[in-house]
C-alpha cells in the first residue's frame, strides 16, 4: 500500500496527479465538499459566535467511510484541494472528519497540475490556512443568514418558492435598473451627411462631416440637414490637413476568470456555467495523445493577472522558433492586476506551451477545444511584439463646412497574427488613400441620415459579469452560479442573449429596495466583499463582522414584517383560449422566457408555448413561419405546415432558396456585420447583407 495519501476534489484531478507522483502516492477523490450546513433550518447559532452547525451530507457517508479507512492505513496524508478560499475550507472540514491535526503540515496547494509544480509542492506541505477558512466560513454564514431570513418573508409576502440572496438580489437590481433607464429613456434626433471621395489614386473613400466654421456642430433637425445637404452639392471638397504616422498597438492581458467568461460569451456564445465548466475539465487533465493525462491550463478561478518568469521565458522562446525573432518583444511582458485583485494565482495560461490547439484538438471535445484555443491565443498574443499601423487623420473642407476620417493599415501584424481583439473603431482597413494638403477632390456620392440616440444597452452574460467585477460583487468564483440562480429563480430571463427582468424580478427588486436598501446594494455587497478580503489576510475577525452586520439586520428584518402587506402579482391576460376550459390564457414567465398558461390552475394544468410568426413565407411551401423555443430555451424556426414541410431552422430565415443548393437561406450576425448564409453548412455560400 503506498505511504502517502492524497486527497483531491475530483476524479479526473486524482487521475492527473496519480500519474505524475507513481506508486508512493495514492490520490483519491472527496467529490467536493463532505460537510456543510444542514438544509432544513439556519444551522447557524446566533447567540454563541454565529458557531455554524455542520452536518454530513446525504449520500457521502460510504464515501466518508472509505476515505477513513485509506487515511488510517497511510503514513502521510495531503489535502489537496484547489487553491482558493473554498478549497481550504474543503480541506479544514477533510481535516475535522478525518481526526488530522490543520496546523500541521497537511496541505498542499498548486496552480498548475505538471509533474514539476507537483513534486515540488508534495515536498513543500504546510499547514491549513485558518484565515482563508475564516473568510470561506464568514460568506457562507452570512449569506446563509441573508438567504434564510429574507426568503421566508418574500414566502409569506410574495409566493411561496422564491429566495433573496446578498448577492443575486444586487444583480437583479442591476438588471432592474437597466431596464427602468431603457424604459425612460428620452432619445434626441440627430442627422449625419458622409461624402464619398476620390482624390488622385484609384480608390473613393468616406469623410464624416464634423462641423461648420472650424468647430464641432451636430445637426439637430431635418431642416438644417437639408441646409447643409444643398449646399454641399455645389462645394468644393479641399483636403487641409492630413497627419501620418504610426500607431503602436498593445495586445491585450492574459485571461482571468471574469474576462475569459466575457470573451467566451462573445466569441464562443457560452454561458459563464458552460465556460467554467470546460475550464474544470482542462485545468484538471485530459488524456492528450504523447503526452499522457495532462492538466492543460492554469487554476481558473483567478482574478490575477501575474505571470510567473518560467512561463514567460518558455512563451517568448516558442514566439522567436514558430513566428520569428520580430515578433517577440525586446524584454518579457508583464501586466499590473486592478487593485482589488487577490493575486493568489497566475492568471489563465496554458501550461504546456508546445501544445497547441491543433495538437490536442483530436482528443478535446469541441467546447473544450474551443475554450482552450482561445486561452492559447490570448496568453500567446499577451507575450508578444506591438501590432503597428500606418495612420493617416485628415480635415476636409467643403466651403465652412469640416468633415473629419480616420485610417490605419497594419505595418506589422505583431501579436494580432494570433489573437486579434474587436476593432478599436470602423475606419481600420486596408486601403489608405494618397492625400496631401491643398488637394482638390471629387465628390462621388453624398449620403445623409436621421438618427435618434440610443438608451444604455441591455446586458448580456459577458456585460453583466463586467459590471459585475467592476463594482466589487462577488468574486470570480461566485459570477457563473450567481447569473445561473437568477436565471433559475425567474427574477430575469434572456431573450437573444439580453438579460431581461420579469414581473417577479422587478417586484421582489421594489419589495428589497425598499425596506432593505442598505442591504441590497452594490455599496454594501462590495464593501463587504472587502472585508472578507481583509478576514483573509488576517488583519479583521469574521465574527465581530457578523455582530456588526446582524443587529441592524435582525431590526431591519422586523420593522419590514410588520410593515409589509400582501403582494399581488397581476398576470398578463392573453386573447388565447384555453382549449381545456374556455378561460383566457394568461402570460407566465419559466426560466426560458414567456409562456401561456390557464389560469385555472391546479384544476387546469394547460400550458402552451407562445408561437410568434416572423412575416416571413417558408422557402419551400409558402406557409407562416414560427419563431418558437426548444425545451431548453434555445429559439428556432419552423414552418406551421409541420406535418408536410420539414423546413425547421436555427437561424432566422430570409424566404429564399439557396441558388447554388436549393437549401433555405438565413440571416445571422458575424462581427458587426449581418450576412446571409446558406442553412446548410456543407454548401458554404455567404454573402453580407
Amino acid at each position: 500500500m503506498a505511504k502517502n495519501l492524497i486527497i483531491v476534489e475530483s476524479p479526473a484531478k486524482a487521475k492527473t496527479i496519480k500519474k505524475y507522483l507513481g506508486r508512493d502516492y495514492n490520490v483519491v477523490a472527496s467529490f467536493g465538499h463532505l460537510r456543510d450546513l444542514p438544509k432544513s433550518q439556519l444551522g447557524i447559532d446566533v447567540e454563541n459566535n454565529f458557531e455554524p452547525r455542520y452536518i454530513t451530507i446525504r449520500g457521502k457517508g460510504d464515501l466518508l467511510a472509505t476515505l477513513k479507512k485509506e487515511a488510517k492505513a497511510a503514513e502521510h496524508v495531503f489535502l489537496a484541494t484547489d487553491p482558493d478560499r473554498e478549497g481550504e475550507a474543503i480541506s479544514w472540514h477533510l481535516a475535522h472528519i478525518l481526526g488530522l491535526d490543520p496546523t500541521s503540515k497537511c496541505r498542499i496547494t498548486f496552480n498548475e497540475i505538471t509533474k514539476d509544480v507537483l513534486k515540488a509542492a508534495v515536498k513543500d506541505p504546510h499547514p491549513i490556512n485558518l484565515d482563508l477558512v475564516d473568510a470561506q466560513q464568514a460568506r457562507r454564514v452570512l449569506d446563509r443568514i441573508v438567504g434564510y431570513k429574507l426568503s421566508p418573508l418574500l414566502w409569506r409576502k410574495v409566493k411561496k418558492g422564491l429566495s433573496a440572496g446578498r448577492v443575486q438580489s444586487v444583480v437583479t437590481r442591476l438588471v432592474v435598473e437597466r431596464e427602468r433607464e431603457i424604459e425612460q429613456f428620452i432619445p434626441d434626433e440627430y442627422w449625419t451627411i458622409n461624402a464619398q471621395l476620390k482624390g488622385k489614386d484609384a480608390h473613393a473613400f468616406k469623410v464624416k462631416f464634423h462641423g461648420k466654421n472650424g468647430k464641432k456642430f451636430t445637426i439637430r433637425d431635418a431642416k438644417t440637414a437639408d441646409t447643409i445637404f444643398a449646399e454641399l452639392q455645389d462645394s468644393a471638397f479641399q483636403v487641409s490637413t492630413a497627419k501620418y504616422d504610426e500607431r503602436k498597438k498593445s495586445p491585450a492581458p492574459p485571461f482571468t476568470t471574469s474576462t475569459m467568461q466575457q470573451e467566451a460569451a462573445r466569441r464562443l456564445n457560452y454561458t459563464s456555467r458552460k465556460t467554467m465548466s470546460a475550464a474544470q475539465i482542462l485545468y484538471e487533465g485530459v488524456d492528450i495523445e504523447g503526452y499522457g493525462t495532462v492538466g492543460l491550463i492554469t487554476y481558473m478561478r483567478t482574478d490575477s493577472l501575474r505571470i510567473s518568469a518560467e512561463a514567460s521565458t518558455a512563451a517568448l522562446s516558442f514566439i522567436r522558433s514558430r513566428y520569428g525573432a520580430e515578433y517577440a518583444p525586446l524584454s518579457p511582458r508583464a501586466y499590473k492586476s486592478r487593485a482589488a485583485a487577490q493575486d493568489a494565482h497566475e492568471a489563465i495560461r496554458p501550461t504546456h506551451i508546445e501544445i497547441t490547439p491543433e495538437i490536442a484538438k483530436k482528443d478535446l471535445t469541441s467546447e473544450q477545444y474551443k475554450l482552450y484555443k482561445l486561452i492559447w491565443e490570448r496568453f500567446m498574443a499577451s507575450q508578444m511584439a506591438d501590432a503597428i499601423y500606418n495612420t493617416l487623420q485628415t480635415d476636409i473642407t467643403a466651403g465652412n463646412y469640416l468633415f473629419k476620417a480616420s485610417f490605419a493599415k497594419v505595418k506589422f501584424p505583431g501579436f494580432e497574427s494570433v489573437y486579434k481583439t474587436e476593432a478599436e473603431n470602423e475606419e481600420e482597413s486596408t486601403d489608405m488613400p494618397s492625400l496631401r494638403v491643398g488637394d482638390s477632390l471629387t465628390l462621388k456620392k453624398l449620403e445623409k441620415q436621421q438618427n435618434f440616440t440610443e438608451p444604455p444597452s441591455r446586458y448580456t452574460e459577458g456585460a453583466l459579469i463586467r459590471a459585475m467585477e467592476e463594482k466589487g460583487i462577488g468574486r470570480p468564483s461566485t459570477y457563473a452560479p450567481t447569473i445561473s440562480t437568477i436565471l433559475n429563480r425567474g427574477y430575469v430571463v434572456r431573450e437573444k442573449k439580453l438579460f431581461m427582468p420579469t414581473e417577479l424580478g422587478y417586484v421582489t427588486t421594489d419589495l428589497m429596495t425598499e425596506h432593505f436598501g442598505t442591504l441590497i446594494n452594490v455599496e454594501f455587497t462590495a464593501d463587504m466583499e472587502e472585508q472578507l478580503d481583509r478576514v483573509e489576510e488576517g488583519t479583521e475577525n469574521w465574527v465581530q463582522i457578523m455582530q456588526d452586520f446582524y443587529t441592524p439586520f435582525a431590526e431591519t428584518l422586523e420593522k419590514a414584517d410588520a410593515a409589509i402587506g400582501k403582494v399581488s402579482l397581476t398576470d398578463e391576460v392573453s386573447d388565447v383560449i384555453c382549449d381545456k376550459c374556455g378561460r383566457n390564457m394568461v402570460y407566465k414567465m419559466g426560466r426560458f422566457g414567456k409562456f401561456l398558461a390557464c389560469p385555472g390552475f391546479p384544476e387546469c394544468r394547460n400550458a402552451k408555448p407562445i408561437v410568434t410568426d416572423i412575416g416571413t413565407p417558408c422557402p419551400k411551401c409558402g406557409g407562416k413561419v414560427l419563431e418558437r423555443r426548444s425545451k431548453k430555451g434555445r429559439i428556432f424556426y419552423a414552418c406551421e405546415n409541420s406535418d408536410t414541410c420539414q423546413v425547421v431552422l436555427w437561424d432566422k430565415p430570409t424566404g429564399e432558396l439557396c441558388p447554388k443548393c436549393g437549401s433555405p437561406l438565413v440571416s445571422k450576425k458575424r462581427g458587426r456585420s449581418t450576412v446571409v448564409d446558406c442553412s446548410n453548412r456543407e454548401c458554404g455560400k455567404t454573402k453580407e447583407k
